[in-house]
């Protein structure tokens, strides 16, 4: 099914770890990641790690600008707790989120990253369980 009035939003984080801080970056995104399990708004949180050119990749699904500012405000000692062993190389946002957030992301990066936008042409959703049982 296609959701053309989608206000989902996919953020993609790409972090280069700090040398010498792997387990720690792996304890703090560890503890943030069931964090926001718990409380957070996120309809889905993935980490990737590249131990060989230690980069770290979070892929991060939001209903809405809404849900980002919730997380923000949920989760800022955590985000803190992971910036502490890395820093941000590229992020990207897929789908088209308010100003505000817009603002907000350009902030927190700084001059860390410059983030990349793109809007949202067309697709679909599946999480949960398939219908026809199958799975």
């Amino acid at each position: 099914m296609n959701t053309p009035d989608s206000g989902l939003l996919l953020f993609r984080n790409t972090m280069r770890v700090t040398e010498g801080h792997l387990e720690e970056f792996r304890r703090a995104i560890d503890r943030a990641v069931a964090f926001v399990e718990r409380r957070g708004p996120q309809l889905m949180v993935e980490v990737f790690i590249d131990e060989e050119r230690m980069l770290a990749h979070s892929f991060q699904v939001y209903r809405d600008s809404d849900a980002v500012r919730e997380h923000w405000k949920l989760s800022d000692p955590y985000i803190q707790d992971v910036m502490a062993h890395c820093r941000v190389e590229r992020f990207e946002v897929f789908g088209e989120p308010d100003e505000h957030v817009v603002a907000g992301i350009r902030e927190a990066l700084g001059d860390a990253a410059d983030p990349v936008f793109a809007p949202r042409l067309t697709g679909f959703v599946r999480f949960g369980a398939p219908r026809d049982g199958r799975g």
